[in-house]
């Protein structure tokens, strides 16, 4: 079972567990949390994810499975809404709704609906975790404000997959995940270019790639949706055949295991890895976001 790389992640072993342990016992926790959940509206909190689609989602596992283990009183459900202006109809269907993340491809759009920022979320441009603020008296809704726990879940990944000829990344991609990618490198330094389908001033499209761009660039990140089950028969049009063992090519997509942009990257001798490790952290600091004091 291919989670993390093990070379590249002095921490892998723990992450490489959790990601084990979660696959094997899926099933029977679902079953299990099936059988003895109740209505949402009769739970003290409700949390989830907007987004679309959402064919499968590890949060809705990973929080339940967790309320359930630690006896807290609350759920978490998945919203699929193809109308990001839904969103104010789910806030009025559950007044005892806490806490959101958000996915594809709404991390950018949902930004106007906010009352505030964070600083990570103001400097990148990009939202997944929401924050439901009420008062502290009345227990009454107040405000809504945008986190961003993908920059610093990448963040603590990083020092794993560096070495000496990784100074530079090449970033596949530009919706908020590469956003927060690129400015989690640049705290350490590290320089980025963004690639894209479509050329602008900040990005090369992918027929500009070089053999000489991807020498230098020794880290490749997948920060698109291509590959992701259900469309795992994708993988980004990047010119493989370029790379060489000095590369690692780290896919933020975790389901599945192994795609295809992994596949093809180690064909060719790069070391790769994919996003569970990162995945696991956000979704550690989203449930801290929503459950710290309110200001």
């Amino acid at each position: 079972m291919l989670l993390t790389n093990k070379k590249s992640c002095p921490k892998c072993h723990f992450f490489t567990i959790i990601g084990e342990f979660y696959n094997f016992s899926i099933y029977f926790c679902n079953t299990l949390i099936e059988g003895i959940m109740k209505s949402p509206h009769d739970c003290k909190y409700i949390y989830g994810l907007i987004g679309y689609p959402l064919v499968h989602s590890f949060s809705l596992d990973y929080f339940n499975q967790k309320f359930l283990a630690e006896d807290i009183d609350a759920q978490y459900i998945n919203f699929e809404i193809e109308n990001l202006g839904l969103l104010m109809e789910i806030i009025a269907e559950y007044p005892n709704l806490n806490g959101l993340n958000v996915t594809a491809p709404y991390k950018e759009a949902v930004i106007p609906y906010l009352d505030s920022l964070d600083d990570d979320a103001m400097k990148i441009g990009a939202v997944n975790v929401i924050k439901f603020i009420r008062d502290k008296k009345t227990g009454d809704f107040v405000k809504l404000r945008g986190y961003n726990s993908d920059m610093a879940g990448f963040e603590r990944t990083i020092p794993g997959i560096l070495s000496p000829e990784r100074t530079s990344a090449m970033v596949l991609g530009t919706g908020g995940a590469a956003k927060a990618v690129k400015e989690a490198f640049k705290k350490h330094g590290i320089d980025v270019q963004l690639v894209s389908r479509r050329k602008s001033e900040h990005t090369v499209v992918y027929e500009e790639i070089t053999r000489a761009m991807v020498a230098s660039h020794k880290i490749i990140v997948n920060a698109t949706p291509l590959g992701k089950y259900p469309d795992d028969n994708l993988y980004p049009d990047f010119p493989y055949r370029f790379l060489t063992k000095d590369h690692i090519c780290y896919d933020l997509i975790y389901n599945p295991e192994e795609t295809l942009f992994m596949k093809k990257s180690a064909h060719y001798g790069a070391e790769t890895k994919n996003g569970i490790e990162m995945l696991l952290l956000q979704a550690f600091d989203s449930y801290e976001i929503w459950t710290q004091d309110n200001y």
